[in-house]
């Protein structure tokens, strides 16, 4: 095959004059390798390189745009609006367009010494003419190959006046322009034109976008090395196949080409174009995907969740990662014949993944919500979302991160950074009222003020966790209270029980008593910033029943009046809730379903289906509108709004959804190849904590916080609802976060604890996931600061 064709739609939408791939830095130069001045020109010393649409259908354009430098678009925008920056990138100094036609002969090749260029031919200047973009050194192979077979397809669009689905590969081999080796572009360049000397490479790659872009190019064979820039990289590695178990029943069985994620390079490489998939069931509600060539065995593991499945019609592609007995994770893509071998690939792999995290029979589950499982586990665009622009990112000075150490037991000189006993930070609770932060590390709570200049400054440290009879515990769970001034803690060994800690005194004053038959498995505020009030009541959960608390009750604390039990605690398995400003409550389940109220003490109005995993975080928008659900490998977002029928314009708190118009899902995830890479610097399992939006009474939710192993991730909701490829930013550290959150009041900044830190940090400093920033240690100087006895205060304070 010469490529794997129709590129998603983020890049072939519907709008016109719409940049629908960007390398988004490198420099333009005219060449004249035959004239006899010998020279080249250099146009752009900063640019950017786009295809773009035109307003006529089927033609699109390669645009040059020059970067401004500092200073320069302020002073462009004096003699216009707010956007007279951008309109000054209009005139022909600024910006350069070329129709997008076979006559440019479009093309690109990476050099001996890395560098990558694309070249195409002045057709306005004297013959061999042509201009060349050199790409910035950041970027990688992999997108100088998305961005080729892009053009490639506009190009068969333009000449055919029909869409590339319908492109043959011998059609689109014709614009695959493999002429003399392109001249270098440099103003001491001779025109003589010297040959290629490095041989061509065999086999083929596929280029790894977040988007499951695709598109073969050369590679080395994995026995080879390919050279770079002083060091020697050497392709990834299939890893040997496990045994295969005996099957009892074979749940669906296709065939596909195969594809390796290499890390080096980041592109998935062919490595059989002819194998077997086989998914089987091997018994204990256990089962196995199994692929197979002619004449090996390739990979075989166990269907579970850590396979992080995205499949992508669009592509006919399905990508998956493969974990060995040692840990090592590789992202793998099959490449299916058309899209009935793919659906059916994918009805027989979801229908194991959903009965091994059940243990329940994928026929007995009805076939709106089969469905939903099912477009979830798609690589989603949102065609209805309008195109949102990148919001302008000043340069961070600095990490803007401040983290301090707290113990009652340092020397005047220093620190003890890890307690004797083994206690690390596990629990974080950020104020909404006063600008504290709380962190609990075993039967300890240090408290850090946050400064104006978004830095954590230590407070003080409550040493002794205790209750009112003397007895020591660490907090199973905590939660800010009653404008900031108390503490709910929760204590593991007392199910049936709360404790309030007054943070004044910094002592636990009172235990609730909350049923004698009924635990506490969770709990939540009243409404979503009811902790900034005098609002003494809050939301409980037991497995199986949702219920107010009211600590002013005599006795029992739990409000009998507002109860809702069912029968049956294994079966309903509450696990979380969270409220929205209005009080309507969502709660979730260990089985990973979620039900909207709108008030206690009666059924749900709404339920949302399980997609397998079990949920371990959930948070909804201060509007309602966003139910944000947190599983172990994957994040959901759900739109509670209904937006057609009898109950349009209702959340689903309000208004049950029709049995036929469920809430659409959007599965966040990180891409597979992603996945692996961190689990190939890390030697981590992806596991996320729970996320949080970002808050703020006057604010809207514009972010989401989690964090898996050593990274913290954020997503930006303009992004994800626009459907944009690249809707997450990482930041790395040395050791694993442990907990995260939003400062109040703005998605600017991140409240990290560590195990032996707490860290307040600019979200500027985030960086877009690739091989460097995934494998970057990171920066550490001026991160920690020791404390002196003086600066330590025991309980009370």
């Amino acid at each position: 095959m010469f490529m794997l064709r129709n590129a998603t739609k983020y890049l072939f939408g519907n709008a016109s004059k719409e940049s629908i791939i960007e390398i988004p830095q490198g420099k333009l130069y005219l060449v004249r390798p035959l004239s006899p001045k010998g020279t080249s020109e250099l146009i752009f010393k900063d640019a950017a390189a786009s295809i773009r649409r035109t307003t006529q259908e089927y033609h699109y354009e390669i645009v040059i745009q020059r970067a401004y430098e500092e200073g320069e678009a302020e002073l462009a925008a004096e003699d216009d609006d707010e956007d007279g920056a951008a309109d000054a990138l209009d005139s022909e100094k600024d910006e350069k367009t070329f129709l997008l036609d076979q006559s440019l002969h479009f093309r690109s090749e990476i050099r001996e010494d890395g560098e990558k260029v694309f070249a195409w031919q002045d057709l306005s200047g004297d013959p061999g003419d042509l201009y060349e973009f050199i790409c910035d050194e950041s970027i990688k192979p992999g997108e100088v190959s998305t961005f080729e077979i892009v053009a490639i397809e506009c190009q068969y669009e333009r000449k055919y006046r029909k869409p590339k689905e319908t492109a043959t590969d011998r059609q689109l081999q014709q614009f695959n322009f493999t002429e003399q080796p392109i001249p270098t572009a440099s103003p001491l360049s001779s025109p003589t034109v010297k040959p290629l000397t490095a041989p061509p490479m065999k086999g083929k790659a596929i280029a790894d976008t977040p988007a499951a872009g695709v598109k073969e190019r050369t590679a080395v064979k994995k026995s080879q090395k390919q050279k770079a820039p002083g060091r020697e990289i050497t392709p990834t590695v299939a890893p040997p196949s496990a045994v295969v178990p005996t099957a009892r029943e074979t749940l669906v069985k296709e065939r596909a080409e195969l594809h390796l994620f290499d890390f080096e390079s980041g592109s998935f490489i062919l490595q059989d174009p002819a194998i077997v998939a086989t998914v089987s069931e091997t018994g204990n509600w256990q089962y196995w995907l199994q692929i197979s060539g002619t004449e090996k065995e390739w990979l075989g593991q166990r269907v579970v969740a850590d396979l992080n499945p995205v499949f992508n019609f669009e592509y006919l592609s399905f990508i998956f990662n493969h974990y060995t007995e040692d840990g090592s994770a590789y992202s793998w893509l099959l490449r299916f014949k058309d899209q009935e071998t793919e659906e059916s690939f994918q009805d027989g792999l979801m229908r194991a993944l959903w009965e091994q995290l059940n243990e329940t029979k994928w026929k007995k589950v009805n076939k709106d919500d089969q469905q939903y499982v099912l477009d979830a586990f798609q690589d989603l665009t949102m065609e209805d979302a309008p195109a949102e622009e990148d919001e302008e990112e000043e340069e961070a000075e600095d990490d803007g991160q401040k983290s301090e150490h707290y113990d009652s037991d340092e020397s005047e000189d220093d620190v003890v950074t890890r307690d004797d006993d083994g206690n690390v930070n596990s629990k974080l609770a950020v104020g909404y009222k006063h600008d504290r932060s709380f962190v609990v590390r075993g039967s300890k709570i240090g408290v850090f003020k946050h400064t104006p200049n978004n830095n954590l400054e230590f407070s003080t440290n409550i040493s002794k966790v205790e209750t009112p009879g003397g007895k020591l515990f660490s907090p199973d769970k905590v939660m800010l209270h009653s404008e900031d001034n108390n503490m709910i803690l929760q204590n593991k060994d007392n199910p049936n029980s709360l404790y309030r800690m007054d943070l004044e005194y910094g002592k636990v004053v009172d235990e609730w008593k909350i049923h004698d038959d009924i635990g506490v498995k969770s709990f939540a505020p009243d409404k979503k910033y009811a902790q900034m009030t005098g609002e003494q009541t809050f939301l409980g959960l037991s497995d199986n029943a949702l219920y107010r608390i009211d600590p002013r009750l005599s006795g029992n604390k739990l409000v009998d009046s507002q109860l809702k039990q069912y029968a049956s605690s294994s079966k309903n398995s509450f696990s979380h809730a969270a409220t929205t400003e209005q009080g309507y409550i969502a709660v979730a389940s260990d089985k990973g379903d979620i039900r909207l109220f709108d008030r206690l003490g009666i059924n749900a109005k709404t339920a949302i289906p399980a997609l397998g995993e079990a949920t371990i975080g959930l948070d909804v928008s201060a509007d309602g509108r966003w139910v944000l659900a947190t599983c172990r490998t994957y994040l959901m977002l759900i739109d509670a709004l209904q937006h057609d029928g009898k109950n349009q314009g209702k959340l689903g708190f309000e208004k049950s959804f029709a049995k036929d118009s469920k809430p659409q899902p959007r599965r966040l995830a990180l891409t597979p190849s992603h996945v692996a890479q961190f689990q190939y610097e890390t030697k981590t399992p992806l596991s996320f904590t729970p996320a949080r939006f970002n808050t703020g009474v006057d604010d809207k939710e514009t972010s989401i916080i989690t964090a898996t192993g050593p990274f913290i991730i954020t997503w930006n909701m303009k992004k994800v609802l626009g459907g944009r490829k690249d809707p997450y930013t990482i930041k790395r550290y040395e050791e694993e976060v442990k907990a995260d959150d939003f400062k109040y009041g703005s998605d600017k900044n991140v409240i990290v604890a560590l195990p032996n830190e707490v860290n307040m940090v600019a979200k500027q400093s985030f960086k877009k996931p690739t091989r460097e920033s995934i494998a970057a240690t990171p920066r550490q100087s001026g991160a920690r600061r020791r404390l002196g006895r003086d600066e330590v205060v025991n309980s009370p304070y």
